[in-house]
């Protein structure tokens, strides 16, 4: 009998090269267990999804096989258009009835690439951007989102797309990030979670919140597979402006493997681990040590400026016109953040913890001089500064526990990936390693030899 549980994209296509398996028959596994375990990780299934797997089981048998990533079902964050019978409503109530006219950017490069879309994630509200009461995973439409590994918190907002891939509800999924969204429900759920930088992924049919910071990104069970899922979403969009960079900037196609980490220096900082509780922090300080072990050299790290960075500012401005834009074109009633929330008052219910983020969101303006002033303040603060740390010691990467300091690096714009370091009393713990723009290829290279060395992830009880 073969063992649908836990595959990578590597063991499917040898399994499916072996004639043990059809990508129809996983879509029926992932499926069954999404109907038998509830943990409100997902918030639709795609009604044509087996329909889908048995045509690309076609084409594959007639010698067609698109990607590494053909005939693989991949689960999506409920904030990403798709051109089919599915809804974009990020969890929203005042969102339903929204059907997109087409797909999202890289939902395009996903089906180029044969990947069957299997349904939409659950999330945090809007991303998290409704209450600042709201928990972590909860959406109106989802529910409570729930951690595989026990009661513990699921992180978020991409919190669906992290419990599907540690439930083993799909092979691999998609999130997004503004700060902190992809790290922090990758590493409460044991999963492997990249933040590329900002611009190597288009955020055409996305519902956004920053359009300075917000980007998509790969949530998987391990760091190969990461890498695979990243090598299709990646690319040159010409109505995502972020993305022009790309026409002239390479990407390898392959992860170095590297043997140790020797001749390379990591940076990291015990002003972050004052937000860790005992066994957290013990837990991080042994993952540097692992570090330490590979041949990897610490420098302790002070930053000047880390108070200055504890904000939201420049959010709330961001939202507002980015959710402006996203609406206006839509076939709904709501045209404008105001509209929803005004929907949200008429109708109390749609927002059980409030809509206090909404409404300090919709009383901005983004021709204030303020807006200028926090978003120059965030490049000075975070990008300036971090580079300038890079270049002093000389650093290879930065080390973070789990997503503490992730606002650090999303205001700076740069890539971060974490890896499973562990368990604690409060749930998963990982390992985050952290580098400069467009550094996704060293940054797949550090964790990948970390994972191989110190392969702590373990499968949730939940069967």
């Amino acid at each position: 009998m073969i063992i649908l549980k836990n595959l990578t994209v590597e063991k499917f296509n040898k399994l499916y090269e072996e004639g043990k398996i059809t990508s129809e028959k996983l879509v029926e596994f992932y499926l069954e267990r999404i109907s038998k375990i509830s943990l409100n990780a997902i918030l639709e299934i795609n009604p044509d999804v087996l329909f889908l797997a048995r045509a690309l089981d076609k084409e594959r048998k007639n010698g067609i096989k698109r990607s590494n990533l053909h005939g693989i079902p991949i689960v999506i964050k409920g904030n990403i258009d798709t051109y089919d019978k599915m809804q974009t409503t990020a969890g929203a109530k005042v969102l339903k009835g929204n059907f997109a006219s087409e797909d999202a950017f890289l939902v395009k490069k996903l089906r180029e690439a044969g990947c069957i879309i299997l349904g939409k994630a659950n999330l945090t509200e809007f991303a998290n951007f409704v209450s600042y009461k709201m928990p972590n995973g909860f959406s109106r439409l989802g529910g409570q989102t729930k951690n595989p590994y026990g009661n513990f918190d699921t992180g978020g907002s991409s919190s669906g797309s992290a419990v599907a891939i540690a439930a083993d509800f799909s092979l691999l999924s998609i999130g997004t990030e503004t700060s902190g969204s992809i790290l922090s429900p990758a590493s409460s759920n044991s999963c492997v979670g990249l933040k590329p930088t900002v611009g190597t992924v288009s955020r055409t049919g996305i519902i956004p919140i920053s359009f300075t910071q917000d980007t998509a990104g790969p949530i998987t069970r391990t760091v190969s597979d990461a890498f695979e899922l990243f090598k299709v979403i990646y690319g040159y969009d010409p109505d995502d402006p972020a993305t022009y960079v790309l026409k002239n900037l390479k990407f390898e196609n392959k992860i170095e493997e590297l043997h140790d980490y020797y001749g390379m220096n990591f940076g990291y900082s015990e002003q972050i681990m004052e937000w860790l509780d005992k066994e957290q922090l013990e837990l991080f300080l042994n993952s540097l040590k692992k570090v330490e072990q590979l041949g990897g050299k610490l420098k302790k790290i002070e930053f000047e400026s880390l108070e200055k960075l504890n904000n939201i500012e420049v959010l709330f401005y961001e939202f507002k016109l980015g959710i402006n834009n996203y609406l206006k074109n839509k076939n709904l009633h709501i045209k404008t953040l105001t509209d929803i929330i005004r929907y949200n008052f008429k109708n109390p219910d749609a927002i059980p913890y409030g809509q206090s983020i909404l409404l300090h969101s919709d009383a901005t303006d983004i021709n204030d001089n303020k807006y200028i002033e926090a978003l120059l303040n965030d490049k000075k603060y975070a990008k300036e500064e971090l580079n300038k740390i890079f270049l002093k010691y000389n650093l290879t990467a930065f080390l973070f526990p789990a997503n503490y300091g992730a606002h650090i690096t999303a205001k700076a714009l740069c890539p971060s990936i974490t890896v499973p370091a562990g368990y604690t009393n409060r749930g998963p713990f990982g390992i985050t390693f952290s580098a400069l723009e467009f550094e996704e290829n060293k940054l797949f290279s550090l964790a990948y030899l970390f994972e191989k060395r110190f392969p702590e992830r373990m499968l949730p009880d939940i069967d």
